[in-house]
């Protein structure tokens, strides 16, 4: 016993020594001088056991989301911003692939209205020859209008409405095979005034609620106040240029069918700027489909419109008393066939088909004029398919897109370009302003006339 005494007192003296020395951090428990309360970082109770316990500090990027931290005095804690942390915003583009909800992709402008902006595109045929059906009403309210050949040479408008309601359009004339990739092309609603028996039956097949025409059934009365279609006789008219319609009734009429739903179509690019490195001047630009009909349009400084001629003379629009004018003048070259299947040989009543997209086994494309601003570019147009929606999209030989000035534009469509002709100084047309002169701007048609 005498022996395990000394032992003993040893190991007492030891345990007293280690109550004396300062306690150790917990294991895993963030260890600092600064005391509860102050601009220091504190444990976080939100973070999980895992990370060390509750309380326990684990890391500065913890998973998933965790408690909003405590806004801090210390400066650190609120960074100074600088440039880097505001990125300059990337300017939404105007096309060709995509537009600003508040953009008519048509334009390139904000939508008039809201009522424009969730309506249908309208594609309203309205006929051009023979010269007595001049002027024609509506078509400087027209967002877009096309021009193309209906057979020998004889050219026809589609007119496609959005933004602007004109009271009264026409005259309206039958549908031929190219409104079909219109209305493909623009999901647009087709308004015209009959048609051949084969391209009916194409039209009922592919678009039956988007036809609006009295051929359907739709209503005729005796005045286009009271009706989506009215006739408006005068003398020297043929009974079949008589036929006019109210665009409002036309909406109305889609609202019914349930198509009456504002789509986009992509396509157009647009650019207030002026490319001023690429194309050269031209302030004259004539169209000519083998002397049946002809389109002159100039190039207007003063109010930096193209205003259109026909047959030498002023083109008006009856609907406003002005020169039919437009921002934008395309040309495109398409090619034009016949259909045997669809007519007999030396049927009165053939359709041309006029192809607006291009064959998976053609890898090039045609050829594409763009004048805007008292200049021409030249480049080509592209549709790769026939999804709706697609319309043309214009491209230079580089791919890049031809930007077209935000507003009207008109397209016509050529078997060539060896039958379009421009030039910087525009054609004499003395003898034709004196003419205009002398004749009184067209009275506006009522939307009240009847028969």
């Amino acid at each position: 016993m005498q022996r395990l005494l000394p032992l003993f007192i040893c190991v007492v003296l030891a345990l007293v020594a280690l109550t004396l020395l300062p306690p150790e951090p917990a294991r895993g428990q963030f260890a600092t001088n600064t005391p509860a309360g102050s601009s220091g970082i504190q444990p976080n109770p939100a973070l999980p056991t895992s990370a060390g316990g509750g309380g326990f500090f684990s890391t500065n990027t913890p998973d998933g989301p965790t408690a909003t931290p405590t806004a801090t005095a210390t400066a650190t804690w609120t960074p100074t911003p600088t440039a880097t942390n505001t990125p300059t915003p990337t300017p939404t583009p105007l096309g060709p692939f995509s537009y600003p909800d508040n953009v008519n992709s048509l334009t390139g402008l904000e939508y008039v209205d809201q009522t424009s902006r969730e309506r249908v595109n309208l594609i309203v045929k309205i006929s051009n020859y023979p010269p007595v059906v001049r002027p024609q009403t509506g078509i400087n309210l027209a967002d877009v209008v096309y021009e193309y050949e209906a057979e020998g040479g004889v050219t026809r408008f589609a007119a496609i409405f959005r933004s602007q309601t004109p009271p009264l359009v026409g005259s309206i004339r039958s549908g031929r095979l190219m409104d079909m990739e219109l209305m493909t092309m623009y999901r647009g609603n087709l308004v015209y005034s009959g048609t051949s028996e084969p391209i009916q039956r194409l039209f009922l097949q592919n678009y039956p609620f988007r036809l609006i025409s009295p051929f359907i059934g739709d209503p005729q009365g005796e005045t286009c106040q009271a009706s989506p279609f009215c006739r408006l006789p005068r003398e020297g008219l043929a009974f079949e240029h008589t036929m006019f319609g109210n665009p409002q009734l036309m909406w109305d009429i889609a609202t019914q069918r349930g198509t009456n739903r504002g789509f986009k179509a992509r396509g157009f690019a647009f650019s207030a700027a002026v490319d001023a490195t690429s194309g050269t001047p031209a302030n004259d630009v004539f169209i000519d489909w083998y002397g049946q009909t002809d389109a002159r349009w100039q190039y207007d400084p003063a109010s930096s419109r193209w205003l259109r001629y026909t047959d030498g003379v002023a083109h008006f629009d009856r609907g406003d008393g002005q020169q039919i004018w437009a921002d934008n003048v395309v040309v495109i070259v398409a090619v034009h066939e016949r259909r045997p299947d669809l007519f007999p040989e030396g049927a009165n009543y053939e359709s041309l088909q006029v192809r607006l997209w291009r064959e998976p086994e053609e890898n090039f494309l045609y050829q594409a004029l763009l004048f805007r601003d008292g200049r021409v570019y030249e480049g080509f147009w592209d549709r790769p398919n026939r999804d709706e929606g697609t319309a043309l999209f214009l491209v230079y030989g580089n791919n890049e897109p031809m930007k077209l000035k935000p507003g009207r534009t008109w397209v016509s469509v050529v078997r060539g370009l060896g039958d379009v002709v421009w030039n910087e100084q525009k054609a004499d047309l003395n003898a034709t302003a004196t003419l205009v002169a002398l004749t009184p701007s067209p009275t506006p048609l009522n939307i009240n006339e009847g028969d």
